[in-house]
């Protein structure tokens, strides 16, 4: 019978290894658990090895004083109370490549996997995307748990929901759904469980992946889920009534639903002075209004609409446009598409030549262009100055510079007519656009008056009493 049970235990031991396409990288270890035979398996390179040596030395040492109640239970409440334990029946390969070890027992049915993943993490550290000058300076890192750390220390109540699940048939990446379940929507909170579960591809390797996967609209040019590197910025949402999103492998957070008026709000308006806060919005909105239509507007006067501008205004542009040998649409465009080459290049280049290559664009490039007469000077500033404005609102740069295209487009061909035309179809749509059933326009369309203290102004903390009504959810008194 012995003999019988040994053969078991290995066969057991031999099916995982034969699931494997190298099994020589995993370690299989045998020894005694009180003169019975036992094997632990684990993968070197992503396990804790001093765990797995102290679990070993802790199962040789156990001595039950009844050998005929041998199990599972037994075994881990008594030898291994100190260690993070599981008992499993099957499907162990998993928790093996994902770091854990897996201990067989002969003539015991079942498998006991213990905690000791290891990876290998950097420091919290001040998002690059996200610096403030007031307010906290962490933000979240590529490891799921140390994220969900930051979060469970600043929402220190029981209805701090988080809710734990698989994504991708290869990867098996960790994910979680967090939410408060007094405040957020029951609705909104079974549409994003569904649509995480219902998930079927290889892997996901950041949040950024998931982004078309669970989207209503995942063509539409506009993003219908906020997304965040600070841990502060996910916690605020949540208490309005939104879900979040947190992916093993990614330092950044997916929030829904979204709004658009979100992009023009910054972590550091909730640290500063309402006024000042409210300066600071309206500022990023003019720059983001800038940005699309200035160069538009721009080709418009220049070639239909020139009767308009000032005299001395018009002479001056004149006798830096004349003897040019592009018109002013192709000039323009050319000169967004040399702005765009020059932030692609800045971003894929490394750090240590990022400022030669914005002295060689700025200075040789830019110069040259314009002593050759290839560039009129007031279209360079017109684009210098649009493309500076697109990074008042970064999230939203990659929307802006399409955006700005075709309303340059627009203007060269029909005018200002045809920058209202444009402006006209792109309120339509937006109006009309939502985010998980939310308004993407809220709190403007529809007008929402108790939520514009938190939109293009910002009336500060003491006088927004209740979370948004633009949003589903409950319990709407935030203050008292």
């Amino acid at each position: 019978m012995r003999v019988r049970q040994t053969i078991l235990i290995m066969e057991s031991i031999q099916k995982l290894l034969d699931k494997m396409a190298t099994p020589e990288n995993l370690n299989v270890r045998e020894f005694l658990i009180a003169g019975t035979r036992a094997v632990i398996v684990n993968h070197p390179d992503i396990t804790d090895s001093e765990v797995v040596f102290r679990a070993v030395e802790a199962l040789q040492r156990f001595a039950p004083a009844n050998m005929q109640k041998l199990d599972l239970k037994t075994i881990s409440d008594s030898a291994l109370y100190s260690a993070e334990v599981k008992e499993k029946d099957k499907d162990v390969l998993e928790d093996i490549l994902t770091g854990d070890a897996v201990v067989a027992v002969e003539g015991v049915d079942g498998f006991l996997v213990i905690s000791a993943k290891k990876w290998d993490k950097r420091g919290i550290m001040e998002p690059p995307n996200e610096m403030v000058q007031r307010g906290p300076r962490e933000g979240f890192i590529e490891d799921m748990k140390t994220n969900l750390g930051h979060l469970f220390r600043r929402l220190k109540t029981p209805d701090f929901a988080v809710e734990k699940m698989k994504i991708g048939r290869k990867g098996n990446v960790n994910a979680a759904l967090c939410y408060i379940s007094s405040i957020a929507a029951p609705k909104i909170v079974n549409k994003i469980r569904k649509k995480l579960q219902e998930i079927d591809v290889d892997t996901v390797l950041d949040a950024h992946y998931l982004l078309p996967l669970i989207e209503p609209h995942p063509d539409s040019l506009f993003a219908q889920a906020g997304i965040t590197e600070k841990p502060d910025v996910v916690a605020s949402k949540l208490l309005e009534g939104r879900v979040a999103i947190v992916l093993d492998g990614s330092p950044t957070v997916l929030t829904v639903p979204f709004l658009l008026i979100e992009d023009l709000q910054s972590p550091e308006d909730y640290y500063s002075r309402g006024k000042y806060a409210s300066f600071a919005r309206s500022l990023r909105f003019v720059a983001l209004i800038l940005a699309i239509i200035l160069p538009g507007v721009y080709v418009a006067l220049q070639m239909f609409h020139y009767n308009i501008l000032p005299v001395n205004f018009l002479i001056m542009v004149q006798n830096f446009t004349k003897g040019g040998p592009l018109r002013p649409l192709p000039e323009t465009l050319l000169i967004l598409l040399v702005f765009e080459v020059i932030r692609e290049s800045s971003l894929r280049m490394p750090r240590a030549v990022i400022m030669v290559i914005g002295l060689v664009a700025g200075i040789s490039l830019g110069e040259a262009a314009m002593i050759s007469g290839l560039f009129s000077p007031p279209a360079i500033l017109i684009v210098a100055l649009s493309s500076i404005s697109l990074f008042t609102v970064p999230n939203q740069v990659g929307v802006t510079s399409l955006l700005r295209i075709g309303f340059t487009l627009l203007g060269g061909l029909f005018g200002i007519y045809g920058l209202f035309i444009g402006a006209f179809f792109l309120c339509a749509a937006l109006v009309n656009f939502d985010s998980f059933g939310t308004p993407y326009l809220a709190p403007l369309s529809p007008m929402v008056y108790s939520d514009l203290k938190d939109s293009f102004y910002f009336a500060g903390t003491e006088k927004t009493k209740t979370r948004p009504y633009s949003l589903p959810g409950k319990n709407k008194v935030r203050q008292k």
